[in-house]
């Protein structure tokens, strides 16, 4: 591939694309965690979190790859293998199928891990004047905030 000449320098790019190594990995585990969940809930509430789970995994399915697609944009190889993504995701895999109410906790809880690390992007693409980064990482946090208060407005009492 020829030399990138986009107005940030290799250190920084490289900085970023870590960065979103490990957005692209948390994403992709929480969409994975919300397609299992899709597919397992079962109570009183079943219809509504599994048609909610599944906007929920659809909305991931393209922001997994928007994120990648951004890697690669800086001139950095995207992870793609379920060994990856486990290494560089701060939400960990859940044994077994847990109860309506704490899908809908681990759900509201990995959205906010990646508003977190959305945080820790911004600081990185802010410092180098990335606003294409700014503006995608800005965009997925918003959708993980909404997410989260969503969810978390399920249990509302």
């Amino acid at each position: 591939m020829s030399k990138i000449d986009i107005g940030i320098g290799e250190s920084d790019r490289v900085a970023i694309a870590e960065g979103l190594k490990r957005l692209l990995a948390d994403s992709y585990t929480l969409y994975l965690q919300t397609h299992n969940f899709h597919w397992n809930v079962t109570g009183p509430q079943f219809r509504e979190l599994h048609l909610m789970f599944e906007e929920h995994y659809t909305e991931l399915a393209v922001a997994v790859d928007d994120i990648a697609e951004r890697i690669r944009t800086l001139g950095v190889a995207a992870p793609g293998t379920y060994k990856a993504f486990a290494e560089l995701s701060s939400i960990k895999e859940i044994d077994g199928v847990p109860d309506a109410k704490d899908m809908v906790t681990l759900l509201t809880q990995g959205h906010e891990a990646v508003v977190r690390n959305c945080r820790e992007v911004l600081k990185l693409s802010q410092h180098a004047d990335d606003e294409s980064t700014n503006a995608l990482v800005g965009d997925r946090m918003r959708v993980h905030e909404k997410t989260a208060w969503m969810l978390r407005a399920t249990q509302a009492k």
